[in-house]
């Protein structure tokens, strides 16, 4: 044996974006993303199901 080696594992810190920086788009009645303040919310709607199209088989 080597010795008693212990290991500090280092925390996983997952910041979270601040709500208060983006502006909510409802998708559906469950779904609402969150985008920048200055972007077009028809169009990041658009492209989220878009997205989720491409994905169903």
């Amino acid at each position: 044996m080597k010795g008693n080696l212990m290991f500090e594992r280092k925390q996983i810190v997952f910041k979270s974006p601040d709500l208060n920086k983006l502006q909510a788009v409802v998708i559906d009645h469950r779904t609402k993303i969150y985008i920048a303040l200055g972007a077009d919310p028809a169009e990041a709607k658009m492209r989220y199901l878009t997205r989720i199209a491409n994905k169903k088989p």
